[in-house]
């Protein structure tokens, strides 16, 4: 993370003042704590379009996870991705205590995934910076 002025800081190639990164990390808490809130309620009834919908959607959640919080944390790319997928396994072992929903490896397996396909853009940002 360069820092510019101790008031600006660059992110996806653009200069960001601290203050607005700091309501991209306040934003990113509060997304987390949402998701694993709605996590553990019971899944609402969703129109099907394929069977391995749900998957598709954990990859996509993982990638919006991933890149909100690299534009709040540019530079920490490894450490989001393995903060991310433990918090992936968390939600997973949480579901696993509820009478309504039920751990899946393959749903971690798919937040993974949605965290690979944002990884080569970070780690090839971070060397044009």
């Amino acid at each position: 993370m360069a820092l510019h002025n101790n008031t600006t800081f660059r992110s996806f190639g653009l200069r960001m003042p601290s203050s607005v990164r700091t309501l991209l990390r306040l934003a990113f808490v509060v997304v987390l704590l949402a998701v694993f809130w709605l996590a553990l309620l019971p899944a609402p009834d969703v129109v099907k379009l394929v069977s391995w919908q749900d998957k598709i959607e954990h990859a996509l959640l993982f990638a919006g996870l991933a890149l909100l919080a690299l534009a709040a944390w540019p530079g920490r790319a490894g450490a989001i991705v393995f903060g991310l997928l433990l918090y992936g396994a968390g939600m997973e072992v949480a579901q696993s205590f509820t009478a309504h929903r039920f751990g899946d490896p393959w749903d971690w397996l798919a937040d993974a995934v949605g965290l690979l396909v944002l990884l080569p853009f970070a780690w090839g940002r971070g060397r044009a910076d």
